[in-house]
């Protein structure tokens, strides 16, 4: 939709004063801005030319205006791009994103920065993996006839497996079993892993052949898991804070959307999957692909801690959410990711 720089500044204003007040903008309101140097019945004439576009609407009788999703939709599509996004303020924040050992502790962590930063509901999907390499693993005995397997991948993705092995053995045989399964497993993607590789492990477990094949089975399914990724949220009671979304049953119908963690992060990973990293979505009312969501927007992110390990951010807020910090925000916490892994991965 092509508006002139007049109909652009004004919208962008109503947008502007709107997400800061949650109140109807009147054209009084809109003269005393000095760069737009017009008189209220201009900008009332310019505001009737924008409702009449769809991109506000008044929602009562002598009330001032307010931005229509449409509306929403053209500010982020093209005049968010006219302003220069200003650095989010997350180092003012007390929480930064540290590094910690394990991904889930991060994501958690994730999810809690963002919700502080942007004052909005969030949530964080854990990663799914691509042709995941296996990074190593430790068999420990546990009790009596049991053994845990440890398993950690690339991107320091863990996952523990307690199987039967029907004796106890003893700890120098657990040693020689690590060390022959990692010099022989480090670095292979499930699809590396063949029969040679598997008939020449048994081979030299020699008796412990039947332990060696669980432990495979247990390495198979980490790196090829089918269930669906964790979903890690924070800021749920954010959302009492916005009057157009406190009120009847649609707070209650966005927290329990939120509680019913997994159909969320369902919804909102089946949407561009394939984007590609750092890729940033914006969602509008009905374009939200969460039915109790429809009044809110959602803005969502492809976050990547190595190669072929994805997951997805998601900020859930009301339509007049501040979307330039939002951005803003996404874009410092995808920097201080990539820093925190390329650190890890010895790339810096």
């Amino acid at each position: 939709m092509e508006l002139d720089s007049r109909k652009k500044a004004i919208l962008y204003a109503i947008i502007r004063n709107y997400q800061e007040t949650g109140e109807p903008v009147g054209s009084r309101t809109i003269s005393k801005l000095s760069e737009l140097s017009v008189s209220p019945a201009t900008i009332r004439n310019e505001m009737a030319d924008l409702e009449e576009l769809g991109l506000i609407i008044q929602p009562h009788t002598s009330a001032g205006r307010i931005p229509t999703d449409k509306g929403y939709r053209l500010y982020v599509d093209e005049l968010m791009k006219d302003q220069k996004l200003l650095p989010a303020s997350m180092s003012d924040q007390t929480a930064i994103l540290k590094r910690v050992d394990r991904v889930e502790e991060l994501l958690m962590q994730m999810a809690k920065l963002l919700a502080k930063s942007t004052r909005y509901a969030t949530m964080v999907t854990g990663p799914t993996y691509s042709g995941n390499k296996l990074k190593y693993l430790q068999l420990s005995p546990m009790g009596t006839g049991k053994l845990l397997a440890v398993i950690v991948l690339d991107g320091n993705i863990i996952k523990n497996n307690i199987f039967d092995i029907g004796e106890d053995i003893s700890d120098e045989t657990v040693l020689s079993l690590n060390l022959l399964l990692n010099n022989n497993l480090n670095g292979l993607r499930l699809e590396e892993i063949n029969l040679g590789i598997i008939t020449k492990i048994k081979e030299e477990a020699g008796a412990y052949a039947d332990i060696v094949s669980k432990v495979l089975d247990a390495v198979a399914s980490a790196i090829g898991t089918d269930e669906k990724p964790k979903v890690y949220t924070s800021g749920a009671r954010n959302i009492f804070q916005y009057p157009e979304l406190s009120g009847g049953d649609t707070a209650s119908e966005i927290i329990s959307t939120l509680e019913e963690k997994e159909d969320l992060g369902a919804a909102l990973a089946d949407v561009h999957e394939l984007t590609d990293k750092h890729d940033i979505q914006v969602y509008i009312g009905d374009e939200v692909p969460v039915d109790s969501m429809k009044d809110c927007s959602v803005v969502t992110a492809t976050y990547e801690l190595t190669s072929g390990v994805r997951g997805k951010i998601g900020i859930i807020g009301p339509k007049r959410m501040d979307y330039e910090r939002v951005v803003s925000t996404i874009k410092d916490t995808m920097s201080q990711l990539d820093t925190i892994f390329k650190k890890e991965n010895g790339e810096e």
